[in-house]
């Protein structure tokens, strides 16, 4: 075979040769990775991957995605919402008891009030009929099954009518357990002023006696009236307790000495003022009236510093006159006995 045609066939084979193993090599390839996903799938899922990682020099390469703290965060939530439904629902439990039991009370101080202002209209027309007051009787006007509270009912109604009639519910006769309202004051008819079935008018005269004392012993007509009117009393209008109160006070407390009243001098119009009258001086003291008015507005008379001074003051001197005439009690026992009965007062009582 001439040089030349041999020399064409080596090359060819070489070629072959070349060709085969470029073939297995792809064949390799194909065979090591079976399951590439295309190029756009890889790139994804790289990238996917890297954001899960952790931070340069934040742990280990080895370590988990960071998918698992969203799980227990999501656990974690709902944990949190299982506690909060689990709190929310001993409140609503411990809210609804509490408004049951606030109900109950309402309603039972409710019925308490309600029996306490029968039983107290009934006393004032056993008042008004000039009749002693049996406590049988009020126990069959509340109901003999409230028997067990009526001594809270009968309190209500006894505070209720002494501080708007200041007239007192006294037990005359323990033994037959026998009731009497007896007057603070020693006005005629127990409190009535004129003879007759009326209400008591002493609550209106020791409301007057404490407004002028509180106005340093002496107050205006003016402002007397401006205080009546606060409790609904108008003059030339018929009151259904006190009457024509204009006449009441200008006319009969007057006439019976329990109040002066008198033209202010060298007012010009003339006008007028009112001051405690000699009956109410020996009828009671200005601690009385203090203590009246204080219970009226739900404190103590230190309440009032300047005016308790006063009172004490006035308890003292008449403490002095009784000892003058009949010795033995000291006027500093009778004034430590007064202060003992109420707390002291500071700045903090305004």
């Amino acid at each position: 075979m001439p040089q030349g045609q041999k020399s064409k066939l080596h090359t060819r084979e070489r070629c072959r040769q070349a060709r085969g193993e470029t073939q297995g090599s792809g064949d390799a390839q194909a065979t090591s990775a079976p399951a590439e996903e295309p190029s756009t799938s890889s790139s994804s899922l790289c990238g996917s991957v890297t954001q899960s990682l952790p931070a340069a020099g934040s742990g280990s390469p080895h370590e988990e995605p960071q998918k698992t703290p969203s799980v227990t965060t999501a656990a974690v939530g709902t944990s949190s919402t299982n506690a909060t439904k689990a709190s929310n629902s001993q409140y609503e439990k411990k809210k609804s008891t509490s408004e049951t039991q606030q109900s109950t009370e309402n309603s039972c101080r409710g019925l308490l009030n309600r029996k306490a202002l029968l039983l107290e209209q009934f006393l004032l027309y056993k008042y008004k009929m000039k009749q002693r007051i049996k406590k049988e009787d009020m126990l069959k006007v509340i109901n003999p099954k409230y028997e067990d509270q009526f001594a809270e009912i009968f309190k209500k109604a006894s505070q209720h009518i002494e501080e708007t009639f200041a007239v007192e519910v006294k037990e005359i006769d323990s033994t037959s357990h026998l009731y009497d309202l007896v007057s603070k004051l020693k006005l005629p008819n127990n409190g009535r002023v004129r003879a007759g079935r009326g209400l008591p008018k002493t609550g209106l005269l020791m409301n007057i006696l404490g407004m002028i004392f509180m106005r340093g012993n002496c107050a205006s007509e003016e402002d007397i009236w401006k205080f009546l009117n606060m409790m609904n009393v108008y003059a030339g209008r018929k009151h259904f307790i006190f009457g024509e109160p204009r006449k009441l006070i200008t006319q009969d407390l007057v006439r019976l000495k329990y109040l002066v009243y008198q033209q202010v001098p060298n007012s010009d119009p003339a006008c007028y003022e009112f001051l405690w009258g000699p009956r109410a001086h020996e009828e009671t003291s200005k601690m009385k009236v203090l203590e009246f008015l204080a219970k009226i507005h739900g404190t103590v008379p230190t309440y009032f510093p300047s005016q308790y001074e006063e009172a004490l003051q006035d308890e003292e001197e008449r403490a002095q006159a009784r000892n003058a005439v009949n010795p033995g009690t000291t006027a500093q026992s009778v004034v430590f006995r007064v202060r003992a009965k109420c707390p002291a007062y500071s700045s903090t009582s305004y």
